[in-house]
């Protein structure tokens, strides 16, 4: 009997399991990222190709952690906001938009002024933050993001801080990069296939974010070249909390020696750190020592949102052998999509004009040219993007330490502290400082507020907390005048000259003076009360 014949037949594999036939685009990609780099290029277009390039998994954590800062932030926002998004508060539309002055900084929450319009923005920043986390309609979500989060900054332009900026030019990069190749909702339905070693991605957006990054810290420590800093007092003012820091930054500033070398030791990283970027081998450390300096920022000072958002710009940046390292294990990846990992000609076109728009920023805001204005078209460009670079956060830190208080009279006789939430009135560095106003966004608009382009919001201020007050008080603690006072101790022209400067009051000062004599009486009947031969010196002015 003859035996069958059998017949050899290929195995059937499921099409996400196999990797696609290697296309010529991404064989340059495999070759810079083992060091060999594309035929024909140079050892220094080797060394730029792969510092800027980005592993597809550390994208997809930025992606993450982004996404859930933005759920955060609109959580924190959400508290304040009948003051700050709503016409009748702290923040009017009007003068939001005459303190913004450029026509070209647009802002979706400045076209329309009602209270639910307000509310809506913030529902979408939290919606934004899900989908954008779960890696859900990209890169469409993460436009909308962007949108949303400039329209939030600029509706609340006077309580914005570096952290909101930098999240923002953040989402307009990610607008051109692949974050949702690796570890997103769907990816395996979306034609990828299974791999141990996703390719790094390479491309002007990739090259973008890390000059972006570089950026960042090389503007803040350029800032931080000054006496204050190279004296080595700068972080013992800047943690206080009569400035920015938290209780435990407080205990730091008190830490003389240790100040000290924190001072030096800030500018000197800020500065390396762009710098290390280019070497590859160094990458991981770099990174990590970043992320405790931004995590050591969030425990010791009072800043928003900088720290996480800077935590999610470095973790962005982390290689692929990081990966290896801790056993990501086989992922799946959509990276050989057209419509991800490769930007269209339009989109490279447009990336690419945003770079050098960023350069001619970061140059004008950075170079001899600060005090000139950029041409027009220029400044226009800037304003569309949102792609201003001037990030010299502390570079100016005074020899001061500063407060502010908040005298209210209650129907009932009382005085307090409105900006502590009623507890006795301290005019004098009272305890906790800005850290104990506890909303941060206040305290910004609080510490900037003597500044000239601030004092326009001062009425405001005082009568939408007056409003916020009243609201939640019984008639007897009804608040029935309000002073917003700003102080700070100088050392001229003694040692520990206080200078207290009334900046907001309600009901609203007559411009004529009336009211104004009852409160200087008042005042100085206080301080000769109370005060010894040792007392400090102090001088009370209205603002002006």
């Amino acid at each position: 009997m003859d035996r069958p014949r059998r017949t050899a037949t290929a195995p059937r594999f499921p099409p996400r399991a196999c990797a696609p036939p290697m296309t010529k685009d991404l064989r340059p990609c495999l070759a810079a990222d083992r060091g060999a780099g594309p035929a024909g290029c140079g050892p220094v277009r080797r060394l730029v190709g792969r510092a800027t390039s980005l592993d597809l998994r550390s994208l997809a954590v930025f992606r993450v952690i982004v996404g859930t800062i933005l759920v955060a932030d609109a959580l924190a926002r959400l508290p304040g906001a009948p003051l700050t998004l709503t016409a009748d508060g702290v923040l009017p539309p009007d003068l939001v938009r005459r303190f913004i002055g450029h026509p070209w900084s647009w802002s979706v929450g400045l076209w329309c002024d009602a209270a639910w319009w307000g509310y809506g923005l913030l529902w979408a920043e939290g919606v934004c933050g899900v989908l954008l986390a779960a890696g859900i309609g990209l890169p469409w979500t993460t436009t909308a993001a962007w949108v949303v989060v400039v329209s939030l900054v600029r509706r609340t332009a006077p309580v914005t801080n570096a952290g909101d900026v930098f999240l923002a030019v953040l989402l307009f990069w990610g607008q051109f990069l692949p974050l949702g190749s690796v570890w997103a909702w769907g990816a395996a339905d979306r034609g990828g296939w299974r791999s141990r070693e996703p390719l790094p991605h390479h491309g002007v957006a990739a090259f973008a974010l890390t000059l972006q990054v570089a950026a960042v810290y090389l503007s803040a420590g350029m800032g931080k070249w000054n006496d204050v800093w190279w004296s080595g007092e700068a972080v013992g003012y800047a943690l206080s909390v009569h400035d920015h820091g938290t209780t435990l930054g407080n205990l730091v500033a008190g830490w003389r020696w240790g100040a000290r070398w924190l001072t030096w030791a800030t500018p000197v990283v800020e500065l390396a750190g762009p710098v290390l970027l280019l070497v590859p081998r160094v990458r991981i450390p770099l990174v990590g020592v970043f992320i405790l300096f931004h995590g050591a920022i969030a425990v010791t000072m009072d800043v928003c949102l900088f720290p996480w958002v800077g935590i999610a710009a470095w973790v962005a940046l982390l290689p692929g052998s990081f990966w290896d390292r801790i056993g990501a294990g086989t992922i799946v990846t959509t990276a050989g999509s057209d419509g991800e990992a490769r930007l269209d000609p339009a989109r490279r076109i447009l990336c690419l004009a945003a770079l050098g728009i960023a350069a001619v920023a970061f140059a004008h805001a950075n170079g001899p040219w600060q005090g000139s204005r950029l041409p027009a078209g220029l400044q226009h460009a800037v304003q569309l993007t949102f792609l201003e670079q001037d990030w010299r956060v502390f570079g100016e830190i005074r020899p001061q330490r500063q407060w502010v208080y908040g005298r209210a009279e209650l129907a009932n006789g009382a005085t307090v502290d409105i900006l502590r939430r009623g507890r006795p009135l301290e005019t004098v560095l009272p305890a906790g400082g800005f850290h104990s106003l506890g909303d941060q966004r206040l305290q910004k608009l609080l510490w900037e507020l003597p500044k000239p382009d601030h004092r326009a919001f001062a009425p405001s201020l005082a009568t939408g907390l007056v409003k916020a007050w009243n609201a939640s008080h019984p008639p007897g603690e009804q608040i029935v005048a309000l002073e917003i006072h700003g102080a700070r101790m100088v050392r001229a022209p003694r040692a520990d000259t206080i200078q207290d400067v009334l900046m907001a009051t309600w009901p609203p000062r007559s411009p004529t003076g009336r009211g104004n004599l009852e409160r200087f009486l008042r005042d100085d009947g206080a301080s000769s009360d109370g005060a010894g031969a040792d007392a400090a010196p102090t001088t009370t002015a209205p603002l002006r």
